[in-house]
Parts: structure tokens; sequence; C-alpha cells
């Protein structure tokens, strides 16, 4: 049986915890703040409530393996739920798409843009399908060694093509390059630094559909947060982590506050920048910039809108219905990335969603404010270039019996590849012997 003390108690730390907690080992989680579950909380203001991070996930396998392979199935506890529609698309011209899982719906969708587009459609987004097994098996769900990947995981990440030039030979249109272009520019992305094999998103979206929880994402932390006592993972919250403390070139402890936490392997499931044993690998790396994000309590019932909506323009804006709020009110979300000289829901009442009259409580919430909140932009890591994939940690580091799980750990943000990061780590590290 190991000690390991996992630092971070984001959506990543849970995971890899529980993991590595189910697998016989004596797991201490540290959290900087008073209570773990990081982006997968809530916001709360008067009598509303709003997740604080995510409002869906794509492949909910991810999600469903975690706790089968911590205790209890998630159907015991949560209701996965799928959404019939994933987000809607408006575009400056006052054209639009309903965009849906699923090829044939896809097809219909964009067909209503321009007859012939939603074939153009589908046939980009089979083009990732190999993409899509390759890395799947050989970078996603098995360990891999960067000094030693197969050619094929290693054609495509070394590959120079990026994402933006994939796009303008696919498309003429710019409202399909937009659409491809938007879970990368919503998270801080330029799509000239992307490379073009991330864009599997699309396949990913397609063919699995988006999954949300019945009640708000937020209910997924809770769940696991409650499934650390189960598996009797110590839990150090108000903790800050100063540094690991290597001795005889190997991890002894987490240095903290308070004293020492002495360690067999720790896991890294914050920014590492954060570690300053850590940070000198990872100086060459940036993190992606968080959205202004503004979350409003509206008296009266909310606009008719899809769970995700997304206008397209300078600034860009993604609205987002749910959260909680009494009866007679409603409560939803906006992002907002670009030019934002102006109020966030000014820049909305433009494209004729004035919720201005309406609101009863607001809470804005700045990238800056964000970041200090977790610890670390719950974008991740900000694509540079092909080169990023290596310059990041995860699952291993230099430095022996020291794991890297999480946004930073990843190639992208989201619930899926944070909880596959975490998975990773928890077969690097393997059973108690």
């Amino acid at each position: 049986m190991a000690r390991v003390v996992v630092v971070g108690g984001g959506f990543g730390g849970l995971a890899a915890s529980l993991r590595l907690a189910k697998l016989g080992h004596d797991v201490t989680l540290i959290e900087r703040a008073a209570r773990p579950g990081g982006a997968l909380s809530e916001v709360h203001a008067g009598d509303f409530a709003w997740d604080a991070g995510p409002t869906y996930t794509l492949l909910p396998a991810v999600v469903r393996d975690l706790f089968r392979k911590s205790g209890r199935p998630i159907e015991r506890e949560l209701e996965l739920v799928p959404l019939d529609l994933v987000r809607e698309h408006r575009f400056e011209d006052g054209t639009s798409v309903r965009l849906s899982s699923g090829r044939a719906a896809q097809v219909a969708a964009f067909d209503g843009l321009g007859r012939g587009l939603g074939q153009q459609w589908v046939d980009h987004v089979a083009s990732y399908a190999d993409d899509w097994e390759v890395l799947r098996r050989g970078y996603l769900e098995n360990p891999w060694d960067p000094a030693d990947l197969p050619r094929d995981v290693a054609r495509r990440l070394d590959g120079r093509e990026m994402l933006a030039r994939r796009l303008r030979k696919a498309f003429r249109d710019e409202r399909l390059r937009l659409v491809a272009g938007h879970p990368f520019v919503a998270e801080g992305h330029e799509l000239r630094n992307v490379p073009a094999w991330a864009g599997m998103t699309a396949y990913v979206e397609q063919r699995f559909g988006a999954w949300t929880v019945e009640g708000g994402m937020a209910r997924l932390g809770d769940a696991l947060i409650a499934r650390l006592a189960t598996r009797k993972v110590q839990v150090l919250t108000d903790t800050e982590a100063d540094d690991l403390l290597v001795r005889d070139g190997r991890v002894a402890a987490v240095a903290t506050p308070a004293g020492e936490v002495d360690a067999d392997v720790v896991v890294c499931a914050v920014d590492p920048r954060r570690l300053p044993a850590l940070a000198a690998y990872v100086e060459r790396t940036m993190p992606a910039i968080p959205p202004f994000v503004v979350h409003v309590g509206l008296s009266g019932e909310a606009p008719d809108l899809p769970h995700e909506l997304v206008l397209h323009g300078d600034p860009t804006l993604v609205v987002r219905t749910g959260g909680r709020a009494p009866e007679g009110h409603a409560a939803l979300t906006v992002h907002g990335r670009g030019s934002l000289s102006e109020d966030i829901l000014r820049a909305l009442a433009r494209h004729r969603i004035d919720l201005r009259p309406q609101v009863v409580e607001r809470v804005d919430v700045s990238p800056r404010e964000q970041v200090e909140q977790w610890g670390g932009s719950p974008m991740g890591v900000l694509w540079q270039g092909r080169g990023t994939t290596r310059r990041r940690l995860g699952p291993r580091t230099p430095i022996p019996d020291v794991y890297a799980a999480g946004a930073h750990a990843t190639p992208g943000a989201g619930l899926p590849y944070v909880g596959l990061s975490a998975a990773l780590v928890a077969a690097e590290v393997g059973p108690a012997g």
C-alpha cells in the first residue's frame, strides 16, 4: 500500500483519489478551498444557484467508468440525461443552425443553411474517425511513453497541419468553420495554433452525444465528494500545497503551511506552475484564459432558448440555460469572449435577447477571479502549436513517482479528457502490492 497524496480537489483530483483508493492505496487529498469540487460546484446568490463550470459532458462512458471503478454505478445515485439539442448557433447574417447529435440530424440541420452543406459537414466529421480510434487506444485510454509512442500516434501528435487550415480546406462557408471551431474558441484558443487532429471533438459529439445530470452538474461533484468518505480518503481542505519535497531523487512529501504530508506517490491535479518542483518543466506552456462569466437570476420566465446558444460575432456570447431559481423565476449564465468594451447583458440585448428588465440577481466572474478561485485555469493549457502536446506533463512527470492529472495534463479541457487523465494515472500507479 502506497501513501498517495493528491494535490487539487477538482474533477481530476477527485477521480484520481477515488480510483487509487479503490486500488487499495492510502490516499490523502489536499484542497486549497473550503470544499473540494472545483468547477463542479455551484455559484449562489439569494435564492438562485448556477453551475460554476460545465453544464454538460461528452463521452458519458468516462463518468460511468469512474463510478464503477470506485464503487456503485452512477445510475444508483444520479441520472445522466442526453441532450436532444446540443446547442444552437446564430450567425451575424441572421441565419442559424440547431445542432443535435447523430449523423442524420446533422445533415438535415446544415442543409437548412444551404443545399449540400449537410453532406460537407458529415464528411468533415467522418474524416476524424481514424484519428479518434488511433488516439483513443494509444494516447487517451492507455498509458504512453512520449519517448516511445506508437508510430500512428506519433504521426498525428507531431503533424504540422493546424485546425484553421483544415477547416479552410473543408469548408468554403464560414458558418461551418465557425461551428467546427467553436469548442476551441470557447476554451480561449486560436485555431491557427490548435492541431488539426483536435477537431475530432466534432466526431465524439456526433457519435456519443452530449449529456447532463438531472439537477445540474454540481450534483456530480457532490456525489464524488460523498464517495471520498466511502473510500476512506483523508481530505485536507483550506490547505495550500506549497511544493513537493524530493529526497534522493524521489518524492518524499508535500509541503503545506501546517507541515509536511508524507508521500510515496504524488498526483498533481492542479496547474503545475503552483508547485516549484514541477514549474520548471512547464515553463514553455501557458494557461488558456477563461471567458468572462455572468450568472443572472430573472423574475418571470426566461426566453425560450436551447440548453446552449452561441451568438457568433465580436464579442462571441454563449448563453446557457439552467440553474436553480425560486418559483416564478429563472436562472441562466452568459459567457463572453472578444471585444467586451460594453456590459455583457447590453451586448446580449443587441441580439434581441434583453434580460436587463428581469434581472434580480447577478454575479459577474472575471477570468482572473476564476483562476484565483480554482488555483489555475479550468481551460487547461493554451494551444501554441503541435509542440504543446509534448510540453504538458502527464500522466508521468520527470520526477519519479509524481504523476499529473486534470485539465493541465490533457489535450483539452472538459470532463472527458480530465476523467481519462485520472484513469491513466491510476493505471500507471497500479494496485497496492
